[in-house]
């Protein structure tokens, strides 16, 4: 039998219902799995192990009375530090500014509280969730379970070292240009980056969603049930719909799916990663989809219009801050900022007008192909310590060629563990779907998980020793 903190959300309830053992039980054993993992990972922020078990409790108690309520009732969730809760501050990876409460939970926590889910804690992140990093001047250093020497990516950092150390089974991460998709794939983990609006989030923006961290395909749609209801605070909201997310049956037969090897520009593919991804290719074509060899849909143009937007936004951000604030944010972070305040406002303008040349380019792939499979990272693994896999702030963007216009183009995309490499580090897969048919994409990775069918496999229990610093 497996141990209660490596049951996945799915099995969990289906435990509760059968009376297997209680939500209690589940947040005593998490509890005492979270003090052997966190010293050497460093992924939870605000934890409060005192709360959780005592709705764990509350939660047991209907269950003993056959009334559980809400579709998560004492499953535990993770929210990124980004993602508001009412009664804490929100740091931005840095603490910085003025640091009040929030007054309400944000749309993601406030559907998962409507359904009693047991929030476990919230998560690390990068000083304003701008790296694909573990690397943050409030929080810390957040290491990959699989490797504590390399990084987990981000900038759904904490999220994505917590659901591959299996610190719960549900995580909710944000993603504007692959947070949550990146550290999933480096981790080894399912990240689900919807449909802009699909999940209403607020504070919003262009690109920025919030999806599913989890260690199932299953997981994730079930997340999708709370996420995905509508709320009025996120102007970029979808209309209401009804939808069925834990139907995941699909007929692969006759589905046209395009094969994006090349990314454009950026780190050039590991040769581990290519194979990987051609494998799970495969699979597709074995259960009778046609694979469509498919060209890059991003150009350097694109990704150095986004990058000279970004710096203009994250300067204006910087702005906020005292002269001796600023001193204490990362130094990543005010090497390629500070580029914004050089721009003008014509070059920030005409970079914006990259994210529309990404949205029109990915959107006209899908006249041709019903999905796209691609790389979701351009590498395996890179060092801890490092703000990102180039190490170098005037060219942070390199690894995020696979993900980030499918943001700009606002459709979703999915990254699943497709194998490891030689080194042991997990490989990721991506698929992507056309607007809309976030469903559809959660249908099409289920079948290409149960056609990959990998054995289950968790990261070791470092040696107490080599506690993170």
């Amino acid at each position: 039998m497996p141990e209660l903190h490596q049951l996945t959300a799915t099995q969990l309830i289906d435990s509760y219902r059968a009376k297997m053992f209680s939500p209690y039980e589940l947040a005593d054993a998490l509890v005492k799995h979270v003090a052997r993992w966190e010293p050497h990972i460093n992924a939870l922020y605000a934890y409060q192990p005192d709360g959780f078990i005592q709705a764990a409790e509350a939660s047991t108690q209907r269950w003993a009375k056959g009334e559980p309520s809400g579709a998560l009732d004492g499953v535990p969730v993770t929210l990124k530090e980004l993602i508001a809760t009412k009664g804490m501050p929100v740091p931005v990876g840095t603490g910085l500014g003025e640091q009040t409460a929030a007054t309400e939970d944000a749309p993601p926590a406030a559907r998962l509280a409507e359904d009693n889910a047991l929030l476990l804690a919230k998560t690390t992140c990068p000083d304003f969730g701008m790296l694909s990093s573990g690397l943050s001047s409030f929080h810390g250093l957040t290491r990959n379970p699989w490797d504590l020497a390399c990084n987990t990516g981000g900038s759904s950092a904490g999220a994505g070292a917590a659901a591959a150390a299996g610190l719960g089974p549900l995580h909710v991460g944000t993603d504007i240009g692959g947070s949550v998709r990146l550290p999933a794939a480096w981790c080894g983990v399912v990240g689900f980056k919807p449909t802009l609006g699909r999940v209403p989030i607020d504070p919003y923006y262009v690109g920025r969603c919030a999806g599913p961290m989890t260690r199932s395909v299953a997981d994730a749609a079930l997340m999708m049930t709370a996420l995905a209801r509508t709320d009025r605070r996120d102007a970029m909201r979808l209309p209401p719909e009804t939808i069925d997310w834990m139907d995941l049956e699909l007929d692969v037969k006759g589905l046209r799916v395009g094969v994006m090897m090349a990314a454009g520009c950026g780190l050039a593919l590991d040769d581990e990663i290519r194979h990987h991804v051609e494998q799970a290719a495969k699979q597709l074509e074995a259960a009778g989809a046609t694979l469509v060899p498919m060209a890059p849909v991003l150009t350097r143009e694109m990704l150095d219009g986004l990058d000279h937007f970004w710096q203009a936004r994250q300067w204006s951000e910087l702005l906020k801050l005292s002269p001796e604030e600023r001193e204490q944010v990362l130094p990543a972070i005010l090497a390629w900022a500070d580029g914004g305040a050089r721009l003008s406002g014509v070059e920030a303008v005409q970079g914006f007008q990259q994210t529309m040349a990404m949205r029109r380019a990915t959107e006209a792939v899908f006249d041709k192909v019903d999905a796209v499979m691609s790389p979701t990272t351009p590498n395996i693994a890179f060092p801890a310590e490092w703000p990102s896999p180039t190490n170098d702030p005037r060219q942070p963007f390199e690894h995020i060629a696979y993900t980030v216009p499918w943001n700009m183009g606002e459709q979703p995309a999915i990254s699943l563990n497709a194998g490891f490499s030689r080194g042991d580090m997990p490989i990721g897969v991506q698929l992507i779907g056309p607007r809309f048919a976030d469903h559809f994409v959660l249908k099409l990775a289920r079948q290409l998980e149960a056609r990959l069918a990998l054995p289950t496999r968790w990261p070791a229990l470092p040696d107490d020793k080599v506690a993170v610093r």
